[in-house]
């Protein structure tokens, strides 16, 4: 009986050291939580680009890349002119460099008509395209650049006339069928205000009579007159 006592204690001492060690190995083989650290995103933050203001009634002088005719041209097309001379901030900045883009849109045209009617094209200027990539929409007018109507500065900026009650547009009547500058007054028929646009135009005088289109050829200068100002960073080749 007290062997039985004793053996039976003995197992039973034995049965809890198999138990604790099984439940020690059921504890390491466990895996362990994955504590994952929380990321916290970091702001970046980017320099402040400093801008400066082209005034509203500054002119840009530009080139006509390409050609538009009162004949073909439909309202809504767009064309593109180059800037010849670089334009300047109020305080002095160089912000549009010769080479930019300006891109103008036909607002209206009507086609040259028997009875000595010149073609007509009016147009307006809708965005400006540096080299470097920025761009900006503007609300430009068709201006001269004539010594009358505008002027340049010792720096090369040119200023035009506000023309408070006059729209400018493009009328038949150059020479060969080209393209002079006229206004529109109170919405009644064009009437010449400035020089001629472009190489080999001739004087109104018996050819407005001729209704002759109004072509606008490549290579053709003239203003574009900003009606509200922009602004713009200093020019830099590279676009930040």
């Amino acid at each position: 009986m007290k062997r039985f006592s004793k053996f039976s204690i003995f197992a039973a001492l034995w049965s809890l050291i198999i138990l604790a060690g099984a439940v020690d190995l059921n504890a390491q083989t466990k895996r362990r939580p994955v504590i994952r650290k929380k990321t916290v995103a970091r702001k970046v933050v980017r320099p402040v680009v400093k801008l400066y203001t082209v005034t509203a009634g500054q002119a840009i002088r530009a080139r006509m890349n390409g050609t538009i005719s009162s004949k073909t041209a439909r309202i809504g097309n767009t064309f593109t002119a180059t800037v010849t001379e670089p334009v300047y901030s109020s305080t002095g900045v160089v912000v549009v460099p010769t080479g930019a883009t300006v891109v103008g849109r036909v607002d209206s045209v009507t086609p040259a008509r028997k009875g000595g009617n010149p073609g007509q094209i009016n147009v307006s200027f809708t965005t400006l395209r540096l080299p470097n990539g920025t761009s900006r929409r503007i609300n430009g007018s068709l201006t001269d650049l004539n010594s009358d109507d505008a002027r340049s500065d010792s720096e090369s900026t040119a200023s035009g006339d506000r023309m408070k009650h006059r729209k400018l547009i493009f009328i038949g009547g150059g020479g060969a069928g080209g393209a002079i500058l006229g206004a529109a007054i109170g919405g009644g028929k064009g009437a010449l205000i400035g020089g001629l646009l472009g190489a080999g135009g001739g004087f109104l005088g018996e050819k407005f009579t001729k209704g002759e289109e109004a072509e606008v050829r490549s290579g053709t200068e003239f203003g574009v007159l900003l009606n509200q100002a922009i602004s713009l960073p200093r020019f830099a080749e590279v676009n930040p």
